[in-house]
């Protein structure tokens, strides 16, 4: 039997959190586990469009994100991982503030994974929804080991701690 090594989490989490657009928008994830991910971003003007509320991109990142590693922990340690698509409703706009996002997954394939995410404001507005499709890689491609290696990061605990 095997479950997730908690090591590896709290690395993972240091790890990505730290990554270039990560810090650009304020994305800090904040929970990871099996099947859930939890992202907070706390909204700055750089996150405005012309109108002066959030920028749909932004809402769109912070899905793909969220989409994205909730079924991260599922996933083969050695396998690569990669978005394919993201599909968001915008139903709600926010100015200023902090916004939470949950992502959970679907459905966790041998190629294909799905999840989706909600971002809602402190007082639980919600304000968009989405999903997302990512594929799982053969062959060595977009693995964490080489997130890792980008990053700077010799190497990460091992994801998996096997029992019998």
């Amino acid at each position: 039997m095997r479950r997730i090594n908690p090591e590896h989490i709290k690395g993972i989490i240091e790890m990505i959190n730290q990554g270039p657009y990560f810090v650009l928008l304020n994305m800090v994830v904040t929970d990871l586990g099996i099947g859930y991910c939890r992202v907070e971003c706390k909204l700055e003007n750089k996150h405005w469009n012309p109108f002066g509320t959030v920028h749909g991109g932004v809402y769109t990142s912070l899905i793909d994100t969220a989409a994205y590693w909730a079924s991260y922990c599922e996933i083969e340690e050695d396998a690569g991982y990669t978005s394919l698509d993201v599909q968001v409703d915008m139903l709600g706009v926010a100015q200023k503030g902090h916004l939470v996002v949950e992502g959970n997954r679907i459905k966790v394939g041998r190629s294909v994974c799905k999840s989706e995410a909600v971002i809602k404001d402190t007082s639980g507005r919600i304000l968009a929804h989405g999903t997302s499709k990512q594929l799982v890689t053969t062959g060595g491609m977009q693995t964490i080991s080489q997130a890792a290696a980008s990053m700077g990061y010799i190497a990460l605990p091992p994801k998996f701690i096997y029992t019998d």
